[in-house]
């Protein structure tokens, strides 16, 4: 096969691989509230939610491992404690979120069924096609995403030439930092760490056997996909601002795009894209389930009875916390988020700095730091904000819930420049 062909396809499946459908709601419900500053957030939301994932694709390109190999210089009970975390996370949050997508776009417009029904009807699916592995998900998901996009890239075009023109200002007072918070809705980073391996192992089988080989063309790809989810992320964020003007103050997320779907493409395309969105929907908690339950099969000796009762278990808490409506799952989604997305953040661009830069004890350090001072901004979405005051006001950033960034990066800089330093004149 042409090179050139194998990158542009190979772009085109890790883009597949991120698009998750339950991310296109995020954007336009940005762009309603970031009016006028839309481009600041943009530039964050692109931080979060394009240029970490993919930095992550270009880690995955140097270690060229599994997930467990992006924490375990830190140590072996480290990484598979986080290995533990992502997976629970994913089946407790992005999973369940896809069914409540589903039940608020293509379900609800349509049929008088509580969000529960829908939960259970959609999960027993899931766990039907997780069991059987059937070859039907991976068929859908290649013709799917690029039908989706061809639709989204109409609903841009017609939105730029065609919108009311009357912004709203915007009820941001950091765009840029809002921007760059809601990314972490979209999971973007985790999915990074995890669907990299998925790619690695994808080329292990292919004609690219030398390590240099693999490297090249899975960077090209990240390059492709990550300018794909730029231009769609982007797109959709100028569209809701240009929109802004035509939304309820307090619409939902799901309700956001549906409307800007149906004045821009009319009823007929606002339901094609509704049915579209929950089949992407469904191929993607298909794959979360599949994948944490492969993990746990791995841990326990390739048991089959591990992996059925790990699709099981995931399908469980999917029906429970995909009954909910979508914009409760998302705010139930911010702490574990506080929690775990600066420590990804920070093994990610670890993994992708030169490996003198990157000993054992910059890993184990800096990590710390990062685990300790992003505990205030966990804890602010758990207790109320007025006792944080006091340690929030004397950690720089700490206040845009980014107190965990200025630490880091000096203890980086510390022990690279400092300490390195004074152990070679010794």
């Amino acid at each position: 096969m042409n090179k050139t062909k194998e990158i542009w396809i190979a772009g085109f499946a890790l883009f597949s691989l991120f698009f998750g459908a339950g991310n296109l709601i995020l954007p336009p419900s940005l762009g309603i509230k970031a009016g006028l500053d839309w481009w600041i957030v943009v530039l964050g939301f692109a931080i979060t939610a394009v240029a970490i994932p993919i930095l992550a694709i270009f880690a995955h390109a140097k270690l060229q491992g599994t997930l467990y190999d992006f924490g375990k210089k830190v140590s072996p009970v480290f990484s598979t404690v986080y290995c533990m975390l992502i997976y629970v996370i994913s089946i407790a949050i992005p999973s369940p979120r896809t069914a409540a997508v589903t039940h608020e776009m293509t379900v609800q417009p349509f049929f008088e069924t509580t969000p529960l029904f829908t939960s259970v009807i959609y999960f027993i699916l899931v766990f039907i096609f997780a069991i059987n592995r059937t070859r039907v998900i991976g068929l859908i998901g290649k013709f799917l995403t690029p039908i989706i996009v061809l639709i989204l890239l109409i609903i841009i075009g017609i939105a730029i030439f065609g919108s009311p023109r009357t912004v709203n200002p915007s009820s941001f007072t950091t765009p840029f930092v809002d921007g760059l918070l809601e990314g972490y809705q979209t999971f973007d980073a985790i999915g990074g760490v995890v669907v990299g391996a998925v790619i690695i192992i994808s080329l292990n089988y292919s004609s690219h056997t030398t390590f240099d080989a693999k490297r090249r063309l899975i960077r090209k790809a990240g390059l492709i996909a990550g300018s794909g989810l730029l231009l769609i992320y982007g797109g959709l964020i100028l569209s809701g601002s240009l929109f802004s003007s035509t939304f309820a103050e307090n619409a939902s997320r799901t309700e956001v795009l549906s409307s800007l779907s149906t004045q821009t493409l009319g009823n007929l395309g606002t339901t094609f894209l509704s049915v579209l969105v929950a089949l992407a929907c469904f191929t993607t908690a298909v794959g979360i389930v599949t994948g944490t339950a492969d993990y746990v099969k791995g841990i326990c000796n390739n048991s089959k009875n591990a992996f059925i009762i790990t699709a099981a278990i995931a399908s469980i808490i999917g029906v429970i916390v995909g009954s909910y409506q979508v914009d409760l799952i998302i705010t139930l989604a911010v702490p574990a988020l506080m929690f775990l997305y600066p420590i990804t953040i920070v093994l990610i661009l670890l993994n992708i700095v030169p490996d003198k830069y990157a000993s054992k004890f910059v890993f184990r350090a800096v990590v710390l730091v990062t685990f300790i001072f992003s505990i205030t901004d966990f804890l602010g979405f758990i207790v109320p904000r007025e006792s944080l005051t006091g340690i929030k006001s004397i950690i720089p950033l700490a206040e845009h819930s980014l107190g965990w960034v200025l630490p880091a990066l000096l203890v980086f800089v510390f022990i690279n420049l400092v300490v390195k330093k004074k152990t070679a004149n010794e």
